[in-house]
């Protein structure tokens, strides 16, 4: 009883400090490259991001209150001054609407002025009557309150520049416009109907691949990717030599016009279908096999077996599929472009108002409404995506379906629809490009790839295109593969990594023509010091890895968390420096994934539009965008013939990737065993 008496009545020791862990030099040296990389999507997205939402609350107006008129007889008389305000009150010449301009408006103050002529021999000083009203001579910027004297014919040069102010009255401009804010209604209604026929028609899809015993499967799911190599505009080049005003099956439409609500959906559903195929597919892929037996067992039928097992177990993919595509629909640009016809869309609006009415604040209002909902779209994807994670289980049995003649030849004329369906508009496309005149005379030529006679930037498009897909490619590849690495490697430093992953997961929430606007305040600002390289190629790269930085780092986070974290502790143990782990184990064992993110940027950089269709210089045009212009021009068909050079590069890059790997794989792979 005394021990224990005299050791609970023992003096409790000092508090001492908590125990840290050590950071070692690696360590250090990999948060340095964390913190690198996240500075790069710091500057190369959330600071364009953060302009251009500042922009949307920038209005402009005239103020004329702010400036102050005397005129003189020439001879040194001079009337009493007055603000242009005042003159304004007594004429009413220019109304208020007319005082709501844009950040490049100028307004002349001769119409305050009824007797006024060039030629008259009056004299005219003009001062600002605060320091920071600002007005132009011909040229020559002036600002303050010292008066400027000018004769009457310089009078008329004399131009008023805009106050800005920052408030909410680009917001009301753009409610109360009801051209601009029936886009809203139009980009939901597209969005929502693609989205609910491309997930039906790829969920039909998929089931057949993973529950028929049906010939051809390779056939069909190569067939299926192919919309992926092709930019957006081809499928509504396409549908217009189909069922356009020249179209040759356009009877088939009873009259319903091909241009605007039913070519966008048509479209659309071409070019998210294999998208929305991958994240399906894979959802049932992972089905468990017991489920079945269990629901054999209890001699269901095959109707009620599909809406109780299969479709509660693919409904996390289905849920992810669809607003993967009603974000790729709602931000798309280039098919509404040049299908849509008088239907509007926001992305269309944004392009609308910064390249045909210079209006970038309401173009940036329109960016904040794209990204609303593609931010809602993306969010909930990404929840649902980790509930489908959680469901996996070790103890799970691959399914393995039955030979059932009748449902697989139904699979079979099904799949073989939907190939006809891509197919076709690629052929049509092909087609279009090879022969004269669509569709009075169809002997072959090749005059519609003379790129140079046409308004697209002739063949230097294209070799642009090939050099930003590769130094996309290369650099966007090393980019986030070192980041990745990064941060999955680094040991404590939880907010700081916390930070970077939501950096990289943010651009897959931002539309290419919100990042392209966001740049556009950005970079072409002359108090920038990066705004150098605005109109060159390495702002389209850095725009085009930023804007698919997001799956690519996905895919390389997937690869890495495959690798033991007890490579780590063995090179510490043997003093040996990361790097070194880095080269010869880490690259080798990732190898697959790494060359995964450099064609996957290769495609996307090839067939981009969006992103960087306000970035572009007369030196710097893309193939992309050439089909856009020749479109725009009147040159379909040379357009759909450079829209299928993008389509035989991507086939062909994807060719000698997979030869590469093959290659590279055999050599670096051998201690997979397969």
């Amino acid at each position: 009883m005394s021990a224990v008496s005299d050791y609970s009545a023992a003096p409790l020791m000092p508090a001492g400090k908590a125990i840290r862990q050590k950071v070692s030099s690696d360590d250090w040296i990999k948060r340095g490259m964390m913190l690198i990389i996240g500075a790069y999507l710091l500057i190369t997205l959330a600071a364009p991001l953060y302009v251009m939402l500042s922009k949307s609350f920038a209005s402009y107006q005239f103020q004329l209150e702010n400036y102050e008129v005397q005129v003189g007889d020439g001879k040194g008389n001079w009337a009493p001054a007055q603000s242009l305000s005042q003159l304004n009150a007594g004429l009413k010449t220019i109304s208020e609407d007319e005082l709501a301009t844009s950040n490049s408006g100028r307004l002349s103050p001769v119409a305050l002025f009824p007797e006024f002529s060039f030629r008259g021999p009056e004299h005219y000083r003009i001062r600002g009557l605060t320091d920071n009203s600002r007005f132009l001579i011909g040229s020559a910027p002036y600002q303050g309150q010292e008066w400027q004297e000018v004769d009457s014919n310089n009078f008329r040069r004399v131009m008023l520049m805009p106050h800005q102010t920052t408030g909410l009255d680009n917001y009301r401009t753009y409610f109360s416009s009801p051209a601009l804010f029936q886009s809203i209604r139009n980009s939901l209604v597209i969005a929502l109907v693609s989205m609910v026929l491309t997930v039906s028609l790829a969920f039909g899809f998929a089931y057949a691949l993973n529950r028929s015993k049906m010939r051809f499967k390779g056939f069909f799911k190569l067939v299926a990717v192919m919309p992926i190599l092709v930019p957006s505009l081809l499928p509504g080049i396409a549908l217009i030599y189909l069922f356009g005003n020249q179209g040759i099956l356009k009877e088939l439409l009873f009259g319903l016009p091909i241009y605007g609500p039913l070519g966008i959906v048509l479209g659309s559903v071409f070019f998210t279908f294999p998208h929305a195929l991958m994240i399906i597919s894979t959802a049932l892929a992972v089905s468990d096999a017991r489920h079945y037996e269990a629901a054999d067992s209890l001699r269901a039928s095959k109707w009620r077996t599909f809406w109780t097992v299969t479709v509660p177990g693919a409904r996390y993919g289905l849920i992810s599929a669809a607003f993967v595509v009603f974000n790729l629909v709602i931000t798309d640009f280039g098919l509404p472009k040049v299908i849509g016809g008088q239907y509007n869309v926001l992305a269309v609006d944004i392009y609308k108002q910064v390249i045909g009415q210079q209006n970038f604040e309401i173009g940036a209002v329109v960016s904040v409404m794209l990204l609303f909902p593609a931010v809602i779209a993306f969010a909930v994807d990404r929840v649902i995506q980790r509930k489908q994670v959680a469901l996996l289980s070790a103890r799970a049995v691959p399914f393995a379906p039955k030979k059932k003649p009748l449902f697989d030849n139904l699979c079979l004329l099904y799949c073989a629809l939907i190939a006809v369906f891509i197919t076709g508009l690629l052929l049509v496309c092909q087609l279009a490009a090879i022969v004269k005149f669509w569709p009075y005379d169809l002997s072959l030529s090749l005059r519609n790839f003379e790129f140079g006679r046409m308004d697209g930037g002739g063949w230097s498009s294209y070799y642009n295109s090939i050099q930003l897909a590769f130094l996309t490619a290369i650099i966007g590849t090393v980019v986030v593969f070192v980041g990745a690495y990064a941060v999955e490697k680094t040991e404590g430093f939880a907010k700081g990594r916390a930070l970077f992953q939501f950096l990289a997961m943010l651009p897959m929430a931002v539309p290419g023509m919100v990042l392209g606007l966001a740049y556009i305040f950005f970079f072409n600002n002359p108090a920038n010091p990066l705004s150098t390289i605005y109109g060159t190629m390495i702002i389209l790269v850095i725009c085009t890895v930023t804007h698919f930085y997001t799956v690519s780092h996905l895919t390389a986070l997937t690869a890495l968390k495959q690798m033991d974290p007890e490579f780590e502790s063995v090179s510490a143990s043997l003093k040996q420096p990361f790097y070194k782990l880095f080269a010869r184990v880490t690259v080798p064992v990732c190898l697959p994934a790494i060359l995964d993110i450099s064609i996957y940027l290769f495609v996307n950089a090839m067939t981009t539009v969006s992103a960087v269709v306000f970035l572009y210089s007369a030196h710097t045009t893309l193939a992309s965008v050439a089909v856009l212009n020749m479109d725009d021009a009147g040159d379909v068909a040379p357009a759909a013939a450079m829209g299928m050079m993008i389509f035989y590069t991507n086939v062909a890059a994807r060719l000698v990737h997979y030869g590469l790997s093959q290659m590279l794989l055999r050599k670096t792979q051998k201690w997979r065993g397969t």
